[in-house]
């Protein structure tokens, strides 16, 4: 753990804390006896924790950014690729309590499994040391310069177009799902499909959003 707590770049009071958040579901189920709890609840907090540290750096470091715009780049920030990433940096993996059979079935390396154990992790620096260490995590993990610079020129359509065109004679094309609001706020909502089978949906200010954020979606399901 000591290890681990180098490269989160923050030592844990309780340490327990930080073990609950590597301990997946799986685990939690095969030692129900003795009342191992998961890491599920801390999931859930760190989302949290994670959205509002993200919302409030964009709205300090990208002060000419409208709203519509901010809400997508914050979406593409903290969704399950970007913390995939973050867990593969960190080498979450290898520091997880793990059932036998998830991790027989490659529960390490499974981009849910490990982004949701990052969200985790987040809560249980923001319960040990309170807000300042949990942004610090956040903003050198999840939100350096280079990070929002790549997201803010991001083009997912282009990414899930090259991941498809690895095997030939596949079939991607994106719908028009519908849109809401009125003519001076619309929100557009799209799905993308490969062979016909519904991958992503995303909804945007544009059309053009509305395809990038369905992109992102399917980027993440083919990456599980």
């Amino acid at each position: 753990m000591k290890q681990l707590e180098k490269k989160l770049g923050y030592k844990f009071k309780d340490p327990m804390l930080l073990k609950n958040a590597l301990t997946h579901s799986s685990y939690a189920n095969e030692n129900r006896a003795e009342g191992v709890p998961s890491n599920e609840r801390l999931e859930f907090l760190g989302d949290s924790v994670l959205g509002f540290v993200t919302a409030k750096h964009l709205y300090n470091t990208v002060p000419t950014l409208p709203e519509g715009k901010m809400t997508r780049l914050r979406a593409e920030l903290v969704c399950e690729h970007s913390l995939y990433g973050v867990a593969q940096e960190l080498e979450l993996g290898a520091y997880l309590r793990m059932g036998h059979g998830e991790e027989k079935n490659g529960g390490r390396e499974r981009a849910s499994i490990l982004a949701d154990a990052t969200e985790a992790v987040i809560a249980a620096i923001f319960l040990d040391g309170g807000i300042e260490p949990a942004a610090s995590f956040i903003e050198r993990m999840v939100l350096s310069p280079e990070a929002v610079k790549a997201h803010h020129a991001s083009d997912y359509k282009t990414e899930l177009q090259e991941l498809v065109q690895r095997k030939p004679d596949r079939v991607l094309k994106y719908h028009e799902a519908g849109e809401s609001g009125p003519d001076h706020d619309k929100v557009f909502l799209s799905e993308v499909s490969l062979d016909g089978e519904i991958i992503g949906w995303g909804s945007g200010r544009t059309k053009k959003e509305a395809e990038q954020a369905a992109a992102c979606k399917a980027l993440e399901r083919l990456n599980k």
